[in-house]
């Protein structure tokens, strides 16, 4: 059961986070902390147990589960250590129990209509990117897969609620004790679709029921934070299948911006060069053959993220690849790119100057070069992956693309 850490204290005037550590580095090699301040951000950040303390992937994840009925009322947002989390887990346990009893399975509560509300709650609350994989995998094995489409309808739809950290100023704790996930129903009760959970109620019925205490952590749908939720899916000729960006954590400048491509084909390298000061204001970093085949496995990008935003760039540089993000990165940051480039996509034809166009209010993600060209690219086009064995080859042969949830074929 996850549950959520409490959030640090640094200088006794910042509430603090793990993903602030991970930003902490890039400010430390911009000369903004010196080496003994580095250390309290990694002695404060994370002071007791569980999950990240703003509305990153595991924290995303729990809520939607909790949205789409697959765990008891107020298990996504209860905190980690409190008594209230431990009466969760054991009446989980009594559940889990009845269900079975009952003959009530995931398949019977899984379905198009929790799939559509854990998008809509997911868009509300401005959830990690790492949800359109999550639950684009779930709705295949549920036997009602979608697309990687669905979430910019719903986003278009659906208003940005709750300004939960990285992109806002809110916290877990803040959300659970404003009213958690049944409040943010409550909230968002012409869009839920009524469907039976684990509770033995229906979603609609915890929502009615629900209490919200703080209207500003959980804000009305006519007074939201943004009029779209916090998904956005950007498509070009740099991304023919789809990518997917955090808008409600990227700064209002940053929202289109056309740069050079600064091009590597591993994770360690864009991270040298970042915190080696080569990567400059006005620069798109592009990292590449990090997505499902290429890595193999699909790797996070927190740190060459969280690094060009401590260094003060967050504005002003952005990031694509076909690798993905943790819930804690912000800024005008891409992922999933796909096709990747291990499958020959696009995003394996850019060179070192290549202009790159983001257009996060247009929904576009362009190479700026002829179409003669970038023809020809695709021509000479030669693949660079690591070699893999043994099951990582295996997976590597047998995984989709990130736009179908990079399931196993």
């Amino acid at each position: 059961i996850r549950a959520i850490d409490e959030e640090g204290d640094w200088k006794r005037y910042r509430r603090l986070l793990v993903r602030d550590t991970f930003e902490a580095v890039g400010m430390y090699q911009a000369g903004k902390l010196s080496e003994k301040e580095l250390g309290s951000y990694e002695c404060e950040a994370c002071p007791g147990p569980g999950s990240c303390q703003g509305m990153y992937t595991a924290n995303t994840m729990a809520c939607l589960a909790e949205a789409m009925g697959l765990s008891l009322t107020g298990c996504g947002t209860a905190p980690a250590g409190s008594a209230r989390k431990k009466r969760i887990a054991f009446k989980s346990g009594e559940r889990i129990v009845g269900l079975v009893k009952e003959n009530v399975t995931a398949r019977k509560i899984l379905n198009e209509k929790s799939i559509h509300n854990a998008i809509v709650v997911d868009n509300a609350l401005g959830g990690s990117t790492n949800s359109v994989l999550h639950l684009t995998a779930i709705a295949y094995e549920a036997g009602c897969p979608i697309k990687m489409e669905l979430f910019d309808e719903v986003s278009k739809k659906t208003p940005h609620i709750c300004n939960m950290r990285p992109g806002g100023e809110h916290f877990m704790e803040d959300l659970d004790k404003a009213g958690g996930i049944p409040a943010v129903l409550q909230r968002l009760d012409k869009s839920i679709k009524g469907n039976p959970t684990v509770n033995g109620k229906d979603v609609l019925k915890i929502g009615k029921d629900a209490v919200i205490v703080d209207p500003d952590v959980i804000r009305s749908t006519s007074n939201a934070y943004h009029k779209q939720g916090g998904m956005a899916v950007l498509k070009g000729n740099l991304a023919p299948d789809g990518a997917v960006v955090k808008q409600s954590a990227v700064s209002p400048k940053a929202m289109k911006m056309t740069g050079k491509a600064r091009v590597f084909d591993l994770e360690e390298d864009a991270m040298k060069a970042i915190l080696a000061g080569d990567i400059r204001s006005g620069d798109i970093v592009v990292v590449r053959y990090e997505g499902p085949a290429g890595g193999p496995g699909m790797r996070e990008m927190l740190s060459p993220t969280a690094a060009i935003a401590g260094m003060g760039l967050s504005e002003t540089v952005g990031l694509i690849t076909d690798g993905r993000f943790s819930g804690g990165t912000r800024g005008p940051c891409i992922g999933h790119i796909s096709p990747e480039a291990a499958a020959c996509g696009p995003i394996a034809y850019i060179q070192e100057g290549d202009e790159i166009l983001i257009d996060i209010p247009g929904r576009r993600l362009d190479l700026l070069i002829p179409d003669k060209e970038l023809d020809e690219r695709r021509k000479t086009c030669k693949i660079r992956i690591p070699k893999a064995k043994g099951w990582l080859a295996r997976y590597r042969k047998l995984v989709t693309s990130a736009a179908e949830g990079a399931v196993l074929k």
